[in-house]
């Protein structure tokens, strides 16, 4: 089967493993922090905190922010629950603002209608969470804009997006946001085994972070309600986690970000092999990529337009029939059954509705080679004539 997406490790990659597994530190040593700094460095950002995975990262976001019961996030539909989930973790209430079809993306003018009817009901969110779907930034600015007039926190779900840039700057910047987080899952564009980062421009939030992910306990002295009574001495100051990233997972991937540049420029080519092929392919549409934005392309989605709901299911199934792991990215998070639980119903958002029924994730990594990419191509055309 040729999956939709995958890893690429190396001998460096392996090499850097062993490394540490040749050491005296397995959990929380050197790695880790040169890591952080890696990515302080590449963002131009003054605070980067690795953890176990962008769920915690996201989780760690709202809590350094405050978000707790009676507050309100609102995110977009058209992502990985986890991006909703984390504000439940926090006894927050979620809702979703609906998408532009040709992005996947949140839509702006749907969020400043949301805005206007939420300021005259008082129920204003405290953040909101923006998805930079399939890799593709989000129109960051106008977001922002609307953040300093309304009054919300905005935390960049860049789960898919390490490597992208807006407005020529790379995304983890936190230009336009309070908290920005990423993914290293092994089908994101790097890897670190499971992993993710949070980067911030504010030194409260960094240490709340640092703080949340490792049991709410610190070591420093200016912290401390009392004197230290030696240097094993810690404090449990608040109800934390254990979020903490492994040396052995930071260490693949500060070997895999070495790459990140590489990976990302071979994903933009096949993408352009793609686009080149569906141009001419009635029904298909990729999505759209916008002119301030440079995707990392974590995922290649098309839109086949001229199907209803059993074709859409059919189309996949075809693929994998063939050895293509075709998927779908993503069903809309409030149509999942825990949601509908909630209250909401189907039709809440039509555009994602709609995006939910045409969208096709299509294999897109850089171990994907020329030959496989075409036998992809030509069966999505072979399926699309028999329809």
């Amino acid at each position: 089967m040729i999956p939709y997406g995958k890893q690429q490790l190396d001998a460096e990659d392996l090499a850097a493993v062993q490394e540490v597994l040749q050491s005296n530190w397995l959990t929380q040593g050197p790695r880790v922090p040169a890591f952080e700094q890696a990515i302080v460095d590449y963002c131009q950002v003054p605070f980067a905190v690795a953890v176990n995975s962008a769920t915690s990262a996201l989780h760690l976001a709202c809590l350094a922010l405050g978000v707790g019961p009676g507050d309100r996030v609102w995110t977009s539909p058209n992502s990985f629950v986890a991006s909703a989930n984390c504000a439940l973790y926090c006894g927050a209430n979620v809702d979703f603002v609906d998408i532009e079809l040709h992005t996947g993306n949140i839509s702006v003018s749907a969020l400043e209608e949301k805005l206007i009817l939420a300021k005259r009901e008082n129920a204003l969110p405290k953040v909101v969470i923006p998805v930079h779907f399939a890799g593709q930034s989000c129109e960051m600015k106008q977001i922002a804009a609307l953040a300093e007039r309304y009054g919300f926190y905005v935390i960049e779900d860049a789960s898919h997006a390490i490597g992208a840039r807006y407005q020529h700057d790379v995304i983890g910047n936190c230009r336009y946001s309070d908290i920005c987080v990423f993914s290293f899952h092994p089908v994101k564009i790097i890897t670190s085994g499971e992993g993710g980062m949070a980067t911030t421009h504010n030194p409260k939030l960094a240490r709340k972070m640092q703080m949340l992910r490792s049991h709410g306990i610190t070591s420093e002295s200016s912290e401390l309600t009392e004197p230290s009574h030696g240097v094993w001495y810690y404090q449990q100051q608040l109800l934390g986690f254990n979020y903490r990233l492994t040396d052995l997972q930071a260490a693949l991937g500060l070997s895999q970000f070495a790459k990140l540049e590489s990976f990302v420029n071979t994903r933009h080519q096949l993408a352009k092999v793609y686009d080149q092929a569906f141009a001419s392919m009635p029904g298909v549409c990729p999505l759209t990529q916008l002119p301030d934005s440079y995707s990392s392309y974590h995922l290649y989605v098309v839109r086949l337009i001229n199907i209803d709901k059993t074709q859409h299911r059919d189309c996949i199934s075809f693929l994998r029939q063939h050895g293509i792991v075709g998927h779908l990215h993503y069903i809309p998070i409030y149509l999942q059954p825990y949601y509908q639980q909630l209250g909401f119903k189907a039709g809440y958002c039509p555009q994602a509705e709609l995006y939910y029924q045409q969208a096709v994730t299509l294999p897109l990594f850089p171990g994907l080679t020329s030959q496989d990419q075409q036998l992809v191509i030509n069966t999505l055309q072979s399926l699309l004539e028999s329809i």
